[in-house]
């Protein structure tokens, strides 16, 4: 076994198999009312157990590597997934990383935006986390560059868990388990439970979130019969004359760019998306591509939240999108798909998520 221990979920007909239910976040929480919001239980740990694996998954040519400086182990992905789940990282142990990345709707939030702390509405929706170790930056709008960066952010946001990063220290230094478990997971050190270490074993957890081996996996390996005949069709429209190739593209269905497709055109106070990272005016309105494995559990869709169902997004972009937006991806045109082309391009998009 390598030394780094590298730790995947084991992916069976599309399906992610998560850490040993054993690690599943301590307590429950009472529902809580922020004026016409009220905000649901924290989700309980569901993801089944572990397995190490050597093989590539389906559907994938190659295992990200992990930082030089956070080696991937068990101790740190157990620790990292408890944290996930434990509402002690948010400031009044209301709220959870999971409460925006459920595991019964693909990792993603059935709410347009995410809802944070009190009740507080965020400005974008919660992508889904599966195959965020292939990813080259972090949000919607790529302002971080590594998971470790990204783990870190929700919990001092103001709009999610709104914690402060020294009381959160303090908590789990406090805490019965973690303190051990954070000695096991960082072995040698003399002090552990640090804020470093906490986004370590987040993002050593997210790294293992894999999602592959889906239908579309499966024909390409050429076992043809896994697509219905619908499904093949929808892939044909899907890697030609639909373009979706051009930008969810590769074995993690993204090109890990950011594009303006028209979200959001003709609306107040629009999104300026990348634009508010990098300053760029050829990055206004601009979003990354998210992934389409596991699609079909995710809605609402855009980064926005704005589409609820895979129809609607099929026939939004069958209408080219937002046509009218001077800003609008040039990769985008009306494509003019029949009624039956469009239910056939949804069935494809359904393959990736079995």
């Amino acid at each position: 076994m390598d030394s780094r221990r590298t730790i995947w979920m084991r992916v069976v007909g599309g399906c992610v198999l998560g850490l040993a239910a054993v690690w599943c976040a301590v307590g429950g929480a009472q529902e809580r009312v922020s004026e016409s919001i009220q905000l649901p239980a924290l989700p309980a740990d569901t993801l089944p157990p572990t397995e190490l694996l050597t093989s590539i998954p389906l559907g994938f040519e190659r295992w990200p590597e992990p930082p030089a400086d956070n080696p991937l182990t068990l101790e740190k992905a157990l620790l990292g997934r408890r944290l996930f789940f434990d509402s002690i990282l948010s400031r009044d142990g209301s709220l959870s990383c999971a409460s925006c990345h459920l595991p019964d709707h693909g990792l993603a939030s059935p709410d347009p935006v995410a809802i944070g702390i009190g009740g507080q509405r965020g400005r974008r929706n919660s992508p889904s986390l599966y195959n965020v170790a292939w990813g080259k930056s972090f949000f919607w709008d790529g302002r971080s560059m590594s998971l470790e960066e990204q783990a870190l952010a929700p919990i001092v946001s103001p709009l999610e868990l709104g914690s402060d990063l020294p009381a959160v220290v303090g908590k789990l230094r406090r805490h019965a388990a973690y303190p051990q478990l954070f000695a096991e997971a960082f072995p040698g050190e003399p002090d552990p439970v640090t804020e470093a270490n906490l986004a370590k074993s987040l993002a050593s957890f997210e790294r293992t979130l894999v999602r592959a081996g889906a239908e579309v996996d499966r024909f390409h390996a050429a076992e043809y019969e896994a697509l219905s005949p619908e499904a093949r069709q929808g892939l044909w429209i899907f890697e030609s004359r639909g373009f979706c190739w051009q930008c969810h593209a590769g074995s993690n269905f993204s090109d890990e760019a950011f594009h303006n497709t028209g979200v959001g055109f003709g609306r107040d106070g629009r999104d300026l998306g990348r634009f508010e990272v990098t300053g760029d005016e050829r990055h206004r309105f601009q979003f990354k591509t998210p992934s389409l494995r596991g699609v079909a559990s995710t809605a609402p869709y855009m980064h926005d939240g704005s589409i609820r169902t895979l129809e609607e997004v099929v026939e939004f972009y069958s209408k080219g999108g937002a046509p009218s937006d001077p800003g609008l991806d040039p990769q985008l045109r009306p494509l003019h798909l029949s009624e039956v082309e469009k239910a056939n391009l949804v069935e494809y998009l359904k393959a990736l998520s079995k």
